[in-house]
């Protein structure tokens, strides 16, 4: 079901391995995409409302009746949303302002000399959009995990984008409403995909406001349309189909293991579960569990056409730091560290969007109630970007201030660095000030 890449012995015989290369990976990446998204969002940008329509239709299969979802659609649905749910979402909600509550930063003012100092402030985004998916399934917990950090940080104003579905009239999913309600966002659109960031991105004229910020979750097309739109806006990461990557060794759980690649195999057939274990007994005993275990899963084809796929596989190590340098090259959107002694393991890790120690923290927990963020960097991306947090959406500001001595003092030495730079008008506006001395 699930290929084997056997990394064993190879080092031993001097060969030089390029772990990124090696590592399973989807055949479809962002850039193929960029073509089939890039009409799009142009289509959006010139016509405005009625090309988010039409695509609409022709990718959701329905034309929503207006775009922006009517206040009392969003009431109905968290009037009808089940109470155990409810609960769950509270919950969810409250842990997460637990976690970025504490994320928040803090002007600071550093005295550089006597009457020089410079601060750091941070400001948030005036306007955000939020995307949250709503194709192969339904994700209300993208509501919380975009909207709480927006909140944390004192977005001004906040958008929610999510598609449209036949069964609801046109309109996103009723949870994902209902999930909004909880948090008192009122600005809800029904739109999805690339046609939603760039309505977002440039703004519907009398319908949309346009956004400085794009962030959320999606599928390969989603993260190629916010590559495609960065500079027009802001984005938080390009985070495309769901990677899960498990560091093992032979204390490890083979059904704990199964069920935790399962798991992400089910969001999306591009969605990539990868193991990497030095241990072949636990690779044998996975693979067993993984066959009885996509048997009776509900989404059975999903999961079978994941597994499959060139992104993803069993990787054969010889011990745990050729593992480490595996994942680390990697760079999962979720790594689990199920090994022996994996909180110190798992403190070797660079690279990844999130790491889950040890055998009671599956990636499920951070999906819905661990208090972190699930929107994380996917596509190695990990390497240089982080997860969504409240520092997203703030933005890191200088304030300088100078009185006259202090800026006295340093005038000689911009002037050094001014001329250095062939730039002396730098240098006259600094000595400028003291011709008169």
């Amino acid at each position: 079901m699930i290929r084997r890449i056997d990394l064993r012995g190879r080092r031993a015989a001097g060969e030089r391995l390029d772990y990124r290369t090696l590592v399973p990976r989807a055949p479809i990446d962002v850039e193929a995409a960029l073509e089939a998204v890039r009409p799009i969002c142009e289509d959006v940008r010139h016509r405005g409302a009625d090309a988010v329509r039409e695509l609409t239709l022709r990718f959701d299969g329905v034309s929503p009746p207006q775009l922006r979802v009517p206040q009392t659609a969003i009431d109905d649905a968290l009037e009808g949303l089940d109470a155990r749910v409810r609960a769950a979402l509270e919950e969810s909600i409250r842990r997460a302002r637990l976690v970025h509550g504490d994320q928040r930063r803090r002007d600071v003012t550093t005295t550089v000399v006597p009457g020089g100092t410079v601060t750091e402030r941070w400001i948030p985004v005036q306007r955000v959009g939020l995307y949250v998916p709503g194709g192969l399934a339904v994700y209300p917990s993208s509501v919380v995990m975009n909207v709480v950090p927006a909140q944390v940080a004192q977005v001004g104003s906040l958008a929610v984008a999510s598609p449209p579905q036949k069964e609801n009239g046109g309109l996103p999913h009723p949870t994902i409403l209902a999930a909004c309600a909880l948090l008192g966002v009122t600005e809800v659109y029904a739109a999805g995909g690339a046609q939603a960031l760039a309505m977002l991105a440039y703004g519907i004229l009398g319908e949309v406001e346009p956004v400085d910020l794009v962030t959320g979750p999606g599928n390969v097309y989603v993260a190629a349309a916010k590559r495609l739109l960065r500079g027009v806006v802001g984005i938080d990461a390009e985070a495309g189909p769901t990677e899960i990557a498990v560091l093992a060794d032979d204390t490890a759980d083979p059904g704990h293991v199964a069920a935790d690649l399962v798991s992400q195999a089910e969001h999306d057939p591009l969605a990539a579960s990868v193991l990497v274990t030095d241990s072949e007994a636990l690779a044998d005993a996975v693979t067993a569990e993984l066959e009885r275990r996509t048997a009776s899963t509900k989404h059975d084809e999903r999961v079978r056409t994941a597994l499959r796929g060139e992104q993803s596989g069993i990787v054969l190590v010889d011990d745990l730091d050729q593992g480490l340098a595996v994942v680390d090259a990697y760079a999962a959107e979720h790594l689990e560290i199920q090994t022996r002694d994996a909180a110190t393991v798992a403190s070797r890790v660079r690279n990844a969007g999130a790491v889950f120690v040890g055998p009671w923290s599956p990636v499920s927990l951070g999906d819905y109630a661990a208090g972190s963020n699930h929107v994380l960097p996917t596509g190695g991306s990990a390497r240089h970007s982080s997860g969504l947090s409240v520092q997203t959406f703030l933005r890191g500001v200088h304030v300088v201030e100078y009185d006259r001595d202090a800026l006295k003092g340093i005038a000689d030495d911009v002037r050094a660095l001014a001329d250095a730079e062939d730039l002396p008008a730098h240098g006259e506006a600094v000595t400028a000030r003291f011709a008169d001395d």
